[in-house]
């Protein structure tokens, strides 16, 4: 299988303690992987591990990216290999327009700011300093837009669906479709790894497999939907007490 991204093994630790024991797992050309786990279980030092945040020290294990270790490279290396991600909080970029930033990731491959801002009804937005004032919606649009222009091969989304209301959740569903290609049906060359605490976000967009993460491990994994039914069942006391221990 043509795997875009693989985690072998992964041992991570931050100011001296462990936060990700072990973490292995695969995903394939095309598919979106869904990771849900409570607050504190290791996903989002998950994802800046990924992306290469220097705080988040590899112990042990490997990350491989197209097929090329990965495991060192500072993030700007592996932003430009194809990777991207969408904070969950992001932070404010005072005097700099979010069009600016825009202009920056649009310049090597032409997508049109206006248009695509048009789309999701954010031209407003492109005169206002990044992220300042944002609400929880606003900042999920800013953070999507920037990644749709940047257009990166793997997109790694922090609780996409985290402080979004209603009226926005929909919007920001057909963004991350987009973004994954699954707006349409072609052949997709885009993937994706999400993680959740809520789950909702797959109300709005489907995933391929999911995942359970608690204390920096992975426990089981499977149907997205199956698990999200017993995550809301049983909660996640009820995955710690039934849910054993996978091999990969």
């Amino acid at each position: 299988m043509n795997y875009l991204l693989e985690i072998k093994d992964l041992w991570v630790e931050i100011e001296g303690k462990e936060i990700l024991k072990g973490i292995s797992l695969s995903i394939p050309v095309g598919e979106t992987h869904i990771i849900f786990g409570r607050n504190g279980s290791g996903k989002t030092s998950l994802l800046m591990t990924i992306m290469g945040f220097p705080a988040y020290r590899v112990k042990h294990g490997h990350i491989i990216f197209k097929g090329e270790d990965i495991t060192h490279l500072p993030p700007y290396e592996r932003a430009k290999r194809g990777i991207g991600i969408m904070f969950q909080r992001p932070p404010t970029i005072k005097g700099v327009k979010l069009r600016e930033i825009l202009k920056l990731c649009a310049k090597e491959n032409g997508i049109k700011i206006e248009e695509l801002a048009r789309t999701f009804q954010f031209s407003s937005f492109l005169d206002r300093e990044v992220n300042k004032g944002f609400s929880g919606g606003e900042l999920k649009k800013s953070e999507l837009l920037q990644l749709l222009v940047q257009d990166p091969d793997l997109v790694l989304l922090d609780e996409p669906e985290s402080g979004v209301d209603l009226e926005n959740i929909h919007l920001i569903g057909e963004m991350i479709k987009k973004l994954l290609q699954k707006d349409v049906h072609r052949p997709r060359k885009k993937s994706g790894l999400i993680i959740t605490h809520t789950g909702f976000i797959l109300k709005y967009v489907t995933a391929d497999l999911g995942y359970v993460i608690m204390n920096g491990e992975i426990y089981c994994k499977g149907n997205p939907l199956e698990i999200f039914e017993g995550i809301q069942k049983f909660g996640y006391e009820g995955c710690q007490q039934c849910l054993k221990r996978c091999e990969f």
